[in-house]
């Protein structure tokens, strides 16, 4: 009988990290494994297509950052980092290569299990769609599909990734309406706690794939000492406010 649990891959060369790690994500389910080499991990990445990989940026022979270029250069898979507490430079720069998301260290094994249930149930497709789901959106020449999982800008695709297109449908579907960084963290990632400036590099690089000029943004507009906002009239049937998404 195939197995069909989520599949983790763990890379890490603390041992300790990666026995508890699987140890919670065994018992949530998971079908874990782990190793402890950049380059190792990045081979079992690619040869046996995990639905996760949680990603430590300190390895041997390759660092963790070049271990997700290569690793998002040939597959679309999900990736949570782990980076110490104090390199935010490092968390930054994973944000900005795409990574779904980052734990940093020392951190508690029941919050990274509630990060991978997050990132998978939004790679799964599992995000529950407002009433009117399904419909494709416009703004200008942006349109989003959300059946489809499509954003086309001008007729051109748009490549985003999970939560770029769960932010960007978020918005669409409330135009004008602004959201602070914690309303977006709790409703699009699905957290009551953590880092907001995950949001705020979230933004940053949708902004660079559909805004003509990112630093001049037409579609997503700061409000200042509030969050974000997106602007313009959106073309879609009313949205029922009474729904919402599901954490």
């Amino acid at each position: 009988m195939t197995d069909s649990r989520p599949r983790v891959l763990v890379v890490d060369d603390d041992l300790t990290v990666s026995e508890v790690v699987s140890r919670y994500l065994e018992r949530e389910g998971y079908d874990v494994s782990c190793c402890d080499d950049g380059a190792v991990g990045l081979a079992r990445a690619l040869a046996e297509s995990p639905d996760l990989v949680i990603l430590d940026l300190m390895l041997p022979s390759i660092d963790g950052l070049e271990v997700f270029r290569r690793l998002r250069a040939a597959s679309p898979v999900s990736v949570i980092m782990l980076t110490a507490k104090g390199d935010e430079g490092d968390r930054i720069a994973g944000l900005e290569l795409g990574a779904d998301d980052y734990v940093a260290k020392p951190f508690s094994a029941r919050e990274l299990v509630l990060r991978v249930k997050s990132v998978l149930r939004r790679g799964a497709g599992a995000t529950a769609l407002l009433s009117s789901g399904d419909a494709v959106m416009s703004a200008g020449a942006l349109h989003l599909d959300p059946k489809a999982r499509e954003a086309t800008l001008d007729g051109e695709p748009v490549a985003l990734t999970v939560r770029e297109f769960d932010l960007l449908s978020h918005f669409m579907r409330h135009p004008r309406k602004a959201f602070t960084r914690e309303q977006l963290l709790e409703t699009v990632w699905g957290y009551t706690f953590g880092d907001t400036s995950t949001v705020t590099v979230h933004v940053r690089r949708l902004r660079t794939k559909i805004e003509p000029d990112p630093a001049a943004p037409t579609y997503i507009s700061t409000v200042w000492g509030v969050g974000y906002r997106f602007e313009g009239a959106v073309d879609e049937p009313a949205v029922d406010e009474s729904a919402s998404y599901e954490h």
